[in-house]
């Protein structure tokens, strides 16, 4: 009997927005149609030691260029088996598990070689290291597929997998995918239960009103300290941010707004930059992480696209804010960003992002430094000013001056006059 499955793909950090392109993955059957079918976009992060004893982060995607040998449809008394090969001897697969009515993912495996020196430079281990774990998402309904668009992040040990633009289907029947999607909870809009409290309490109006349901008015907290944060390809620099961060956020209707500021000193960066798309991952403590997604614009311009935001506790992920379709920091590529002045972002209606002396420049980075700066507008207004003041006094001298050259006429010709 055939079905459709979802899968689920625990915690998220970052939007992770590293591919321009999901990965597309088929399993066919004897008869060459499909029986599974997986589309997504996955990043990698994983921490290893060097064989100078450093430790060392690895980060990359699951590429377009996959093969699914290993993998099989499944039988009465086989399980549907997907495996997803890639790069030097890496691959992640998943099983899975039906009853009479639903079916969903089982366990799920990576495997990383890291005796891939073009992704894991020098490392002191040689071989396929595993990462096993049990998929937790609940049945899926028969002859659905699975879709999550949201970024899911699992972390286990050294090793951060995240997840996003996900659709998945197995068990299909004779080769007919289907059109009915089971949508994970982060991609269903918030219920309208809350609604029903917040009407009945009487300063309503004033909810809806007042400016921190727009912007959030911070709690009073010292300016974070600027740093530095750099992403290397190889040994060379492809993407770097300079900036003081802090990020405001609320987690329920009736929670207070909070103030977070990212502390350098016990802040790592790793990333990933292709030709298109560029991220970088803030890890504060293993409890905050902070990703900015960059793209381009027609091959002119560079944009911040995504921002998710991700807290730790206990083991347990809570998302604070996740948006992929931004457009801030846009800049000529080739060029960095640069904003002097203290700026606040609005990510979503529960998550802003506050920065000072903001310099970033995702793509085309030489030598490890910025290229020339192209300002922010605030700092353009502030020269706009000063020029429009000056202007105005320029004119307000020459108005004076003509005006006391024609008095001066006109008294020298009555002058002359009474003479």
């Amino acid at each position: 009997m055939y079905s459709c499955i979802g899968l689920a793909f625990v915690l998220l950090l970052g939007c992770g927005v590293l591919q321009s392109d999901a990965t597309v993955a088929e399993v066919l059957d004897e008869k060459n149609k499909t029986c599974i079918y997986a589309e997504m976009m996955v990043n990698f992060t994983v921490q290893y030691e060097t064989s100078n004893s450093t430790p060392s982060t690895a980060e990359f995607v699951l590429p377009t260029n996959v093969t699914t040998a290993g993998s099989s449809c499944g039988n009465e008394t086989v399980a549907p088996f997907l495996k997803i090969s890639f790069g030097n001897g890496h691959y992640w697969s998943i099983n899975f598990t039906h009853s009479n009515t639903s079916y969903h993912g089982d366990v799920f495996i990576f495997g990383y070689n890291v005796s891939d020196s073009t992704i894991f430079h020098n490392a002191s281990q040689k071989g396929v290291i595993k990462v096993v774990a049990n998929d937790t998402m609940p049945p899926v309904p028969m002859d659905h597929y699975y879709r999550c668009m949201s970024d899911n992040v699992f972390k286990q040990g050294n090793v951060t997998q995240t997840f996003w633009n996900v659709s998945i289907q197995a068990y299909i029947r004779d080769g007919n995918r289907s059109k009915d999607a089971t949508v994970c909870s982060a991609d269903t809009p918030t219920t309208v239960a809350p609604v029903t409290n917040i009407t009945t309490v009487a300063p309503v109006t004033n909810v809806t009103t007042a400016a921190p349901t727009v912007t959030p008015k911070p709690t009073p907290t010292p300016k974070p300290d600027k740093e530095t944060y750099k992403v290397f390809r190889g040994n060379e620099t492809c993407l770097i941010i300079t900036m003081g961060l802090q990020f405001n956020y609320s987690t329920t209707a009736q929670a207070p707004w909070e103030v977070k500021n990212i502390e350098p000193n016990v802040t790592t960066a790793s990333g990933a930059c292709g030709g298109n798309t560029s991220t970088i991952i803030l890890n504060e403590r293993d409890t905050v992480y902070l990703v900015f997604s960059f793209a381009t614009r027609s091959s002119k311009t560079f944009y911040l696209k995504g921002v998710n935001v991700t807290t730790v506790v206990n083991g347990s992920a809570q998302q604070l804010g996740i948006n992929n379709n931004l457009s801030y920091w846009e800049a000529t590529l080739g060029s960095s960003y640069m904003c002097n002045k203290d700026q606040v972002f609005k990510v979503t209606d529960k998550l802003y992002i506050n920065t000072y002396d903001l310099r970033v420049q995702p793509f085309n980075v030489t030598n490890g430094k910025y290229s020339t700066a192209e300002d922010c507008s605030s700092d353009k207004e502030n020269y706009i000013v000063p020029i429009a003041v000056g202007v105005a006094l320029a004119v307000l001298v020459i108005v004076v001056l003509v005006a006391y050259l024609i008095g001066r006429s006109q008294n020298r010709g009555a002058g002359y006059e009474q003479f």
